[in-house]
């Protein structure tokens, strides 16, 4: 479970690969799972991720879970 890690495209510093902080995952209407957080620096970032990346980094205390 320590392998997992939430990353995201920074789109203000053109950055691909930068981790998340304080990362909450909720679900969207479509049924997806949306991670957002920001990098530390001040930018918010905001990814999609699949069911079984989101569940395993809310039960690894990495994220918190949003719904």
């Amino acid at each position: 479970m320590a392998d997992i890690q939430l990353t995201a495209y920074n789109v203000k510093t053109k950055e691909k690969g930068v981790p998340i902080q304080d990362a909450v995952v909720t679900k969207t209407a479509k049924g997806a799972y949306m991670v957002q957080g920001h990098d530390g620096k001040g930018n918010k970032l905001t990814t999609l991720c699949n069911e079984e990346k989101a569940l395993a980094a809310i039960k690894a205390g990495i994220a918190k879970q949003g719904w």
